[in-house]
């Protein structure tokens, strides 16, 4: 007796068959669930700009974390950010940085110096910000405060900041604001319904 064998149409018509079942399988199982991406933020929230040698890196508004600092107008915040002196040979300097809004910005020269020497990096902000990849490991550390801040500087939104270099000149940066480590989530009657149990 001899076994009968399967067409080549009719094999592939099968495996074709088999795929479409699983991956609707696995889709339905991840319907109406919270991707864990959703909520995760980039490990740098800044903007950047370069200018001649001086790279700026995660240039932004530090989100209050102390009644010190606030968001509201009249208030004031922490400017973070880091500039990298690419250059071989030259040292270069911050000499000021400028906003229409905010009244004022101080500068804290923690450590005594606004220069920037060759392949070595400033950095402003607290001490958790990150620094960028491309730094040198040579970082000097001052602090820089916005002071009278306007209505503009809000979560989500941008707005431009001027940083003087002796060397490289003028780089102006659209800053962005921290939203902080978590931002509250707005739901209205046209929000879709979310299911967070009953996985299958």
């Amino acid at each position: 007796m001899t076994a009968l064998k399967a067409s080549p149409t009719r094999r592939v018509a099968t495996a074709v068959a088999l795929a479409a079942g699983a991956t609707l399988v696995l889709s339905a199982c991840g319907a109406g669930q919270i991707s864990q991406t959703a909520t995760q933020v980039a490990a740098v929230n800044g903007n950047k700009a370069d200018a001649d040698n001086i790279a700026l890196r995660n240039v932004h508004v530090v989100y209050p974390n102390s009644e010190e600092y606030s968001l509201e107008p009249g208030g004031d915040v922490q400017l973070a950010f880091t500039a990298i002196n690419l250059s071989e040979h030259q040292t270069d300097q911050l000499t000021a940085i400028q906003t229409d809004f905010a009244g004022s910005v101080t500068v804290d020269e923690l450590d005594g110096t606004l220069e920037i020497r060759p392949q070595t990096s400033l950095g402003a902000g607290n001490p958790d910000i990150t620094v960028p990849e491309e730094a040198p490991e040579t970082l000097s550390l001052i602090d820089v405060t916005l002071e009278d801040i306007t209505e503009g500087v809000r979560p989500g939104l941008t707005f431009p900041v001027t940083f003087t270099f002796q060397n490289a000149g003028d780089v102006v940066v659209q800053v962005p604001v921290d939203a902080g480590p978590t931002t509250e989530r707005h739901e209205s009657e046209l929000s879709p319904d979310v299911v967070t149990e009953g996985a299958h």
